[in-house]
């Protein structure tokens, strides 16, 4: 069965039962080389960019649900093939579907990124990811607290 990397949408498990019957999620994956970006219309897509990592998760989907999936992403999506490391786990290579510049679906729901934030929270990614996560949503994560130096030799 054909393993799919899902970084946006896809991720939640939810909204992916009633897209992919049989889908089953497999954890928590990276995808080195690529970050997460926003196309015109709001969507999520996924750019080439060496320092960065994506954060997502792995499904095992049958061939039926990829059919789905394929409707569900419409014209606006490409898939490609990425070795895609999996939390705990070995390399493996997955599908990954990427957004094609100047094919819309139409603008994202208002709420879409607000509910991948919600999702990438719910699933345990990094904190530094979900707050990229939610600049891309419009929001201002409050900078990481600042530590005070130890001013009493003793303790050192």
């Amino acid at each position: 069965m054909p393993l799919t990397f899902a970084y946006g949408s896809n991720m939640d498990a939810q909204a992916m039962a009633s897209r992919c019957k049989a889908a089953r999620l497999i954890g928590r994956a990276r995808l080195p080389g690529h970050r997460v970006a926003l196309m015109p219309d709001g969507f999520a897509t996924l750019v080439r960019d060496k320092g960065a990592t994506a954060q997502g998760v792995l499904w095992d989907l049958s061939f039926g649900d990829l059919a789905a999936l394929d409707r569900y992403e419409g014209a606006a999506y490409v898939k490609i093939t990425q070795p895609v490391l999996r939390d705990g786990g070995s390399p493996v290579r997955a599908l990954v579907y990427i957004g094609k510049p100047g094919l819309g679906l139409g603008r994202a729901p208002a709420d879409y990124m607000s509910r991948i934030v919600a999702v990438a929270r719910e699933i345990g990614l990094t904190p530094d990811y979900v707050d990229i996560l939610r600049r891309l949503a419009g929001e201002t994560p409050e900078p990481a607290p600042r530590f005070r130096a130890i001013k009493n030799p003793q303790i050192l």
